[in-house]
């Protein structure tokens, strides 16, 4: 017996996920996953902390240097975690 009312797995999850209201928090999970492809392996190295508060991204790092680098490429940074996201999920960085 065949259900008249049938929809795909994907219908389903993407469902599950606006009535559980995960989207959010996904997109905060792809941009910290996605911090090593947009940094580069030197600068993901000396990060020792990284999450997401309130649309801030905290990020911790082992080299003064380093975090006088970002200083200086936080709004470009900003934007490139963003529309690797697909949508404004960072509105700030504090780097530490």
């Amino acid at each position: 017996m065949r259900r008249s009312k049938t929809i795909s797995l994907a219908e389903a999850l993407d469902d599950y996920i606006k009535e559980m209201n995960l989207g959010g928090k996904l997109s905060e999970v792809a941009v910290i996953n996605s911090w090593e492809e947009i940094v580069g392996k030197a600068i993901s190295s000396r990060t020792t902390k990284i999450f997401i508060r309130d649309h801030v991204l905290f990020v911790h790092l082992s080299s003064s240097v380093v975090r006088n680098e970002l200083l200086m490429l936080r709004e470009s940074l900003r934007e490139k975690l963003n529309k690797k996201a697909g949508s404004e999920v960072i509105k700030d960085i504090v780097l530490r």
